[in-house]
């Protein structure tokens, strides 16, 4: 592999005499850019437009501040990646690939190229962050309840449109309060910040884990039938109630009641939300801590 890794916008100014690109090609290039946000569009629409001047079949994008592993086209062994970077800022790395070896020409031509990308990353890598502080619960670190209400309803057009299943689980801490009025807030606090901790040690990759409100927390399931939303709700139950919390020099030990419910082909989001909550408050009833399916 042709391996470039380095901050491209100092590299692309050092090589810039060597290739003098078509300035119609820069602003071509860079206009298609400043219109998308995206990651993904942003790396498909330099693939594209660079296509016809740097020939590849395929390319990987990864960006590890993000978790992002965007892929298109075919695989080869004779590729070229360069790590981008601007202002100590990382903003990922992109991997071009085709059967020939590329020419020494041609990659200075693309760390010339790579110049008009680098702004609109970095723009969107900014954009990002915002977006994540925005949607992040401050003190557990789950997505928040506007990041749900954003979230869900995109994957229930996707679960319609694609005809994928689709679950949630709801969980609430059991006697919460009394751990409030008996310990202090603070304790409260640590309390949901560990049980938080926890949730995320029993779930999926692919799972969004949501702090809804107070003490109760949503986990969101993509792909996942009603029988593997409930094996992965007993799974979250388990866990918590076998974990012990200290505080100070006290030790407690907290439970949840779940609901879970599935996406049907009919159901609006407040069908398929309202199903789980309700099968969660049937599960406070009959005892606490248990996951009752709805």
């Amino acid at each position: 592999m042709q391996k470039k890794a380095a901050n491209l916008a100092v590299v692309s100014n050092n090589t810039f005499e060597a290739f003098k690109a078509d300035n119609l090609t820069h602003y071509d290039i860079s206009s298609a850019l400043q219109t998308t946000l995206e990651f993904d569009e942003l790396i498909h629409i330099f693939s594209n437009k660079i296509q016809n001047l740097i020939p590849h079949s395929g390319f990987v994008y990864n960006n590890d501040e993000f978790g992002l592993e965007i892929k298109n086209g075919i695989v080869t062994r004779s590729s070229c990646s360069y790590a981008m970077k601007v202002e100590e800022q990382q903003l990922g790395e992109l991997k071009l690939m085709r059967r020939q070896k590329f020419s020494e020409q041609e990659l200075k031509m693309i760390e010339t190229l790579l110049c008009c990308l680098i702004y609109p990353l970095r723009n969107a890598t900014l954009f990002q962050q915002a977006m994540n502080l925005a949607f992040t619960d401050v003190l557990t670190q789950t997505r928040n309840r506007s990041a749900f209400n954003d979230t869900v309803r995109r994957e229930i057009r996707l679960a319609h449109r694609n005809g994928n299943h689709l679950s949630v689980v709801f969980i609430d801490i059991d006697h919460f309060k009394s751990i409030n009025d008996n310990y202090g807030h603070q304790c409260g606090d640590l309390a949901l910040t560990s049980i938080a901790k926890w949730i995320n040690e029993s779930i999926r990759s692919s799972d969004i884990v949501f702090r809804y409100g107070g003490e109760e927390f949503v986990v969101l399931l993509s792909e996942t039938d009603l029988k593997g939303a409930e094996l992965l709700a007993e799974r979250i139950r388990q866990n918590i109630e076998n974990h012990i919390f200290a505080y100070g020099l006290e030790t407690i030990r907290m439970t949840a009641s779940l609901g879970t419910s599935t996406l049907h082909g009919d159901d609006t989001l407040d069908e398929f939300i309202d199903r789980a909550d309700q099968a969660m408050y049937r599960a406070k009833q009959t005892g606490r801590n248990r996951v009752v399916t709805a």
